[in-house]
């Protein structure tokens, strides 16, 4: 079998389903699904990439990281392809001890496929798979019913709406047959639902609202037997986010993270996501583009857990890298700046809201290319740096008081507690 070990996805979603208002237990995924989107791409840029180069991250290293995040047990969920789930699930028995619950991408849409030169993610998205339920269990076809506890028993299904009949359509027809395959075969699935790859087939001002009504309308025919475990879609602010919590609180709320951007822009995302209802997050690029994957994830941890604000944050990050001699990509000052990415593999034109607790810079920008460097920060900054962070706190064995703790005084205990943890 592979979950022998109690999973913490499992206790955090019953949680959740128990007291959905009042439960703060957050859900945290790494979605290192990219090579069924990217292709070469997927695992990132190489260290030993030089300028007007492409130089990429071999899948090796790809899974390597997977590993680390799964032994340090940093998240919840880790999302794979179905090839990568044969080698880490099947083969290796990555997650036979552990907490984490293995996941594959079960669907493939058109719109995801987006390769150098190529052109298929701009069409309306059609409904494709490359890995079978069955592969994702047991990594062959047919599996005896004893087998399909051997690989993962979990999947992500990805629908994108066109606002066309006949092609969406065609997108809820699929999602019904793999919702009954899954049901007989004891798969369970969380349901993506990207905003539409095409440009202006929804009205920018009423895509929250088209999205919020797909995702009540789409599930309205479900029971409880083939629903999806969560959701997984574009954070669209704090209104569109509390009109689905508000329209039914079983459903559990997952945001993407989308391209990658600031530091600030990750952290602050999931803090704002989560204050207004979302109990999921699901970063994929922003994870992987980190200059230390440990410490970013732990990071999202402590800032869901209420331990550090996204700026607080942010520092710490910026002073754990310095501990541990890495160059960070931005400067402190830079990293604390807030844009606004694209939430779809394909570049549309897609945006996030934050809500105006800060000030926040909101634009449409086409997604870079995997081989690109990031964006540059724009030219204005909705707030001032904070000043540098005061010198480390000592770490002792009792936990802290972080309630009678000032910023400064959280802020230097996790710096120190950090850079220990990451072999500083």
């Amino acid at each position: 079998m592979t979950t022998p070990c109690s999973k913490s996805l499992d206790r955090k979603l019953a949680a959740i389903q128990a007291d959905p208002s009042g439960s703060r237990e957050f859900i945290l995924a790494d979605a290192k699904d990219a090579d069924m989107a990217f292709g070469m791409g997927a695992p990132g840029r190489s260290p030993e990439r030089h300028d007007g180069e492409l130089g990429f991250r071999s899948l090796a290293d790809y899974r390597d990281q997977m590993e680390q995040i799964v032994e340090a047990g940093l998240v919840d969920i880790m999302l794979m392809s179905a090839s990568t789930n044969e080698e880490l699930t099947i083969r290796r028995r990555l997650f036979d001890d552990s907490e984490v619950t293995p996941a594959v991408r079960a669907n493939d849409t058109t719109d995801i496929h987006v390769v150098r030169g190529g052109r298929i993610h701009e069409a309306a998205s059609k409904p494709f798979r490359s890995a079978s339920i069955d592969h994702i269990q047991c990594g062959h076809l047919d599996c005896e019913v004893k087998e399909r506890t051997v690989g993962a028993d979990l999947g992500l299904y990805s629908v994108t709406f066109a606002n066309n009949r006949d092609d969406d359509l065609e997108t809820i027809e699929a999602y019904r047959t793999f919702r009954d395959e899954a049901e007989r075969k004891g798969f369970r699935h969380f349901l993506e639902v990207f905003d539409p790859n095409l440009a202006d087939c929804v009205a920018s001002d009423v895509l929250p609202g088209f999205i919020n009504d797909l995702i009540a309308r789409t599930l309205a025919g479900v029971t409880s037997s083939a629903r999806p475990l969560f959701l997984k879609m574009v954070y669209h602010g704090p209104r569109a986010t509390e009109e689905l919590v508000n329209y039914d609180p079983s459903l559990v709320i997952g945001i993407l993270g989308g391209s990658a951007g600031t530091t600030r822009d990750a952290f602050q995302l999931i803090h704002e996501a989560q204050k207004y209802g979302a109990r999921v997050a699901l970063f994929g690029r922003k994870i992987n583009n980190a200059e230390n994957q440990l410490a970013f994830v732990r990071f999202l941890r402590l800032i869901v857990d209420g331990e550090l604000d996204p700026v607080e944050a942010v520092r710490a990050y910026h002073a754990v890298l310095e501990k541990l001699g890495i160059v960070p990509r931005r400067s402190l000052e830079d990293d604390l700046v807030l844009e606004t990415g694209v939430m779809s593999y394909g570049g549309s034109e897609t945006t996030i809201s934050l809500p105006p607790t800060t000030t926040v810079v909101e634009t449409s920008v086409e997604t870079p290319p995997t081989d690109e460097a990031p964006d540059e920060a724009p030219d204005e900054a909705p707030d001032e740096a904070p000043d540098e962070a005061p010198d480390e706190a000592p770490v002792t064995e009792s936990s802290p008081d972080f309630s009678a703790m000032t910023a400064d005084e959280r802020l230097a205990y996790h710096r120190s507690r950090l850079a220990s943890l990451l072999g500083s």
